[in-house]
């Protein structure tokens, strides 16, 4: 294990001297909360990929191919990017346009202060705290597997190395350094799949060995468990925070949108080696093999240690890539729309800087609780993606394209999707059915009714922001000091 060392420790230790680095570099929370909007092509592009290609990459869709085959490419991988480039390409100028820093920013500048108050909470704690605590639990498995270090006492070494990092260096070192793991983990995938390729005994061998429908993009499960899966959690894409700071820390509009689409692109074909190997895995290993331990079994079954030292460097990239990332999109929430917003508004640089890490370690601390105590993370996982994106999607395109959408149909259409998708699978009538599907609809329908039965409050903004209108800064001050405005 001398070499899985070796490369943990040099990694590591540049991890830690780019994050010193940043820190004494970032001085202002603009910079540590959205990296002063000034990041580059190459850079985002760099980030974009580290971030989508995390740990599901590693361990998880590894194991979907074992078991689904190609389907599960279809189910998950492709909405998703797909969604992601829609996002990009139809939204990305109009959102950085703004100039902000989170997704509740916008509700907030479109219907005041406290329409950012849910879905803040959404994407600091339903999502960003079981998020991060999945990428605590994967370091900790490499832990135990490399080196026989206790699950819990992993959990904890990787929660003080993502913490540090994140603390000292904020979005800027994490873009930087994702982009470094960007090559990483990318060199890691593709070696682990020509490592795999050859062990198989060639493309050939494994066609001829793997049963039709693991081939398939409709799999074993059919084609209406794909459409399903797809539909359902393909648009919470488009409201996923991470992308979203991403396009605002852009330095410019078509930075934010071409950077944006390449990166997709190039996560979007990356996506499809991790189900190759799974579906190449079953040619020699045991079918009933547990599918969360298919990649660490084919590193060790394929790979010699000197190289696969390299892909176990390329899973923790993406677990502190990953990690990092998910930490400061629950900070960003908790010091702009929380702290800022709601507790002290007229805070200065040094009581934003101080609630910004403050707000990163709150994230990280509920992780950790999570990861340690939580026995099905994966399932509140699923839970989060479900919720916010029947709660928000349909409000978000509202404040792109409807004008008439009111204050009271955002927040009424909110609780409706809320409590539809919560209530779904206990009526009785959603039996093999994703509560999401109810949720989508109950979203549209109330959000679309309520409006037209109610009027604009008075702290709207009456814009439509995809035809180029801009929130006004000074009238989202205001808002934010707790004035009303006129629409």
């Amino acid at each position: 294990m001398a070499w899985y060392l070796g490369y943990i420790l040099v990694y590591l230790a540049i991890l830690v001297g780019i994050a010193f680095y940043y820190f004494t570099k970032v001085k202002t929370s603009d910079q540590y909360i959205i990296s002063a909007w000034n990041t580059s092509f190459w850079p985002l592009v760099g980030t974009i990929v580290s971030t989508w290609c995390g740990a599901a990459v590693f361990i998880g869709w590894v194991g979907m191919g074992f078991r689904v085959g190609v389907s599960g490419f279809f189910q998950f991988a492709l909405p998703g990017i797909i969604f992601c480039l829609l996002l990009i390409y139809f939204f990305a100028k109009p959102i950085r346009r703004q100039k902000m820093y989170t997704l509740p920013d916008m509700f907030a500048g479109r219907f005041g202060k406290e329409a950012a108050i849910v879905p803040s909470t959404l994407s600091a704690f339903v999502y960003s705290v079981p998020t991060t605590a999945l990428q605590l639990v994967g370091m900790s498995t490499i832990f135990l597997l490399a080196f026989n270090i206790p699950v819990p006492t992993g959990i904890l070494i990787a929660t003080v190395i993502m913490l540090t990092f994140t603390l000292l260096g904020g979005l800027p070192a994490t873009i930087m350094t994702d982009a470094l793991q960007s090559f990483v983990l990318v060199l890691g995938i593709i070696v682990l799949f020509i490592g795999s390729l050859i062990y198989a005994g060639g493309i050939s061998k494994v066609l001829a060995n793997t049963p039709i429908e693991y081939l398939s993009p409709i799999g074993p499960e059919g084609l209406g468990a794909v459409l399903l899966f797809a539909l359902s959690v393909g648009p919470f894409y488009l409201i996923w925070q991470s992308t979203w700071q991403r396009i605002y820390a852009a330095k410019d509009e078509d930075t934010a949108r071409s950077a944006g689409l390449t990166g997709f692109a190039l996560a979007g074909v990356i996506s499809i080696l991790p189900y190759s190997i799974g579906i190449m895995a079953r040619g020699y290993l045991p079918a009933d093999l547990n599918p969360n331990l298919v990649f660490s079994t084919v590193v060790f079954e394929v790979l010699p240690p000197y190289i696969g030292g390299i892909v176990y460097i390329g899973l923790i990239a993406a677990l502190v890539t990953g990690g990092t990332s998910f930490l400061m999109q629950g900070g960003s929430n908790l010091s702009r729309d929380f702290y800022q917003k709601l507790l002290n508004p007229y805070a200065d640089n040094k009581k934003m800087m101080r609630a910004s890490r403050l707000s990163v370690l709150i994230i990280g601390v509920g992780a950790f609780i999570v990861a340690i105590y939580m026995t099905d993370i994966i399932t509140l996982y699923q839970w989060a993606l479900r919720l916010s994106g029947t709660m928000l999607v349909f409000p978000f395109l509202a404040i792109m394209f409807w004008k008439r959408v009111t204050k009271a149909g955002f927040l009424g259409s909110m609780a409706v999707a809320g409590l539809v998708t919560l209530t779904f699978s206990y009526w009785g009538i959603g039996a093999g059915l994703d509560p999401a599907i109810a949720g989508f609809p109950a979203s549209l329908i109330s959000l679309v009714v309520i409006s037209l039965l109610t009027k604009h409050s008075k702290t709207e903004q009456v814009k439509a922001i995809y035809y180029g209108e801009v929130f006004d800064t000074d009238i989202a001050d205001s808002i934010v000091m707790g004035k009303n405005i006129k629409a």
